[in-house]
């Protein structure tokens, strides 16, 4: 292979030539975005505000320290095609470049920027081997650098595979998510700062029973981060 042909091939892995997001529009230099997409894509900016509506969502349900989404999720909108991009066609690359973004983002604000650890909700290994990723991992590896916090991608682990929370109840899924998940050794995350990742928030059933596992490492603190979440 030619020298230059394998440079663009590279090029196109993480600044593809078609946008990530309408699957259309040519994507800036640097980007993974068009023009149109990066004016017209929903942000959230729910990482500047305290008691915005993702962590209030939360009230009463699992003490979280701060909670943001990138994006907001508007059904047939841009960031759904963003999001099955990821996941359905398997361009696992975007998530990392959009956690990147957003860690840096992340890094500014008050209340992000002591993060220790970032540990993204685990899939089931049946799961992975399915899909061939974890699209939350590949987006805390993301957010991991330029928030200068360690991924931790052990800790948390999945040890039953749920049937699919699609078209479930809040209750249907908080009970679907009774004892899916554990901690390996509590004592390596004791006192640390922890980022909680996962791609969208939804009933925010999976990040609740997630939260409540790590809250059993001694004198941890939890925060909440996703890529994007309804209109909650």
């Amino acid at each position: 292979m030619p020298a230059f042909q394998f440079a663009n091939d590279v090029l196109d892995l993480f600044y593809p030539r078609i946008c990530a997001s309408c699957d259309h529009g040519k994507p800036v230099k640097g980007q993974i975005f068009c023009v149109e997409c990066l004016v017209e894509l929903p942000q959230t900016r729910f990482h500047l505000v305290r008691d915005n509506p993702f962590e209030q969502h939360f009230w009463g349900r699992v003490d979280i320290v701060a909670g943001a989404a990138m994006y907001f999720f508007i059904p047939g909108g841009r960031t759904q095609t963003l999001l099955h991009n990821i996941k359905y066609r398997r361009l696992s690359h975007i998530a990392e470049v959009i956690g990147d973004q957003y860690g840096s983002q992340m890094a500014q604000s008050d209340w992000f920027s002591n993060i220790d650890v970032v540990i993204p909700v685990p899939l089931h290994w049946r799961r992975i081997r399915q899909r061939g990723f974890n699209q939350s991992e590949v987006f805390a590896r993301g957010l991991a650098k330029p928030l200068d916090a360690d991924l931790d991608v052990k800790s948390l682990v999945r040890h039953t595979q749920t049937a699919t929370q699609t078209r479930k109840s809040r209750e249907e899924r908080v009970l679907n998510m009774k004892d899916a998940f554990s901690l390996t050794a509590p004592d390596n995350l004791a006192y640390r700062q922890i980022l909680l990742v996962d791609d969208v928030l939804t009933t925010g059933a999976t990040l609740e029973a997630c939260a409540n596992v790590l809250l059993e490492a001694p004198g941890v603190s939890i925060s909440i981060a996703t890529i994007a979440c309804g209109r909650i």
